[in-house]
């Protein structure tokens, strides 16, 4: 299948062109354009080269951070437990509740290649570097820290949470946001969320994802865009809601 990076501008940067389809009840198979391709979106193509410069080889190691209880996101109790089942507990570095503060996160995003947030983030609206992530104790690692990090082996960082790549409508000629940040950073792909998402559809593409990434614990980053491809496809089997499914989005190499 075709792989289509969308390098967008303006008020299209809000637009969820990876769904443009015929979703009509009469539609036929073929009507829409995920059945021919799969999207991706970039920021800009320096941000694309930058993606593209490889990382020096280090074991596969992922950083899971989660708040259950504080968050009250009792589905991402799941997520923990599907990623440690399908990757080992010794890929898995696990911050949870209260461990999962500034400074324990970003010494994480340093040491794993992988990070995984099971968390809830906000898009500010009159400030979007201060957009954030919300960590323990009502704690917010920002779009500011983010950038601020040099990951030089960070590899794919999955943001389960909302607003993660919502942007910013008075300035829509940069993409301002979380996930954006995260390829500043260093990642070379981030899986996030045009908007607010169900905690229960979390576990499901989750599952689907690393399931599909991770096979014999070798996981291909340049293969992320298809494993959320076909972790979206059951999503929308299991959840046909427009508005569930739309939200996730890939982005970078």
């Amino acid at each position: 299948m075709t792989h289509i990076t969308w390098c967008l501008n303006g008020p299209l940067i809000f637009l969820p062109i990876h769904a443009a389809g015929i979703y009509t009840e009469d539609s036929i198979p073929g009507s829409k354009l995920s059945d021919y391709a799969v999207s991706s979106y970039i920021p800009s193509m320096a941000t694309l080269e930058q993606c593209m410069q490889p990382r020096t080889p280090s074991q596969p190691r992922l950083l899971n951070v989660a708040l259950p209880d504080e968050g009250n996101l009792p589905h991402s109790l799941k997520e923990i437990i599907i990623v440690e089942q399908i990757l080992g507990q010794k890929s898995v570095y696990k911050l949870l509740e209260e461990t999962a503060t500034i400074d324990n996160v970003k010494r994480g995003m340093e040491e794993c290649n992988f990070a995984h947030f099971s968390c809830h983030g906000e898009q500010d609206p009159n400030d979007p570097t201060q957009s954030a992530l919300l960590l323990a104790n009502g704690s917010k690692l920002t779009l500011t820290d983010i950038i601020k990090l040099k990951l030089p082996h960070a590899q794919l960082a999955f943001l389960a949470a909302c607003q993660t790549a919502t942007g910013d409508q008075t300035l829509p000629e940069e993409a301002i946001h979380l996930a954006a940040g995260m390829l500043v950073a260093g990642y070379q792909g981030v899986v996030a969320t045009m908007w607010s998402i169900q905690d229960s559809d979390g576990p499901i593409v989750t599952g689907e994802f690393y399931k599909t990434l991770w096979k014999d614990g070798k996981p291909d980053v340049t293969q992320a865009a298809y494993a959320l491809h076909y972790a979206v496809e059951k999503l929308k089997k299991e959840s046909p809601s427009f508005l569930q499914w739309v939200p996730f989005i890939h982005m970078g190499l």
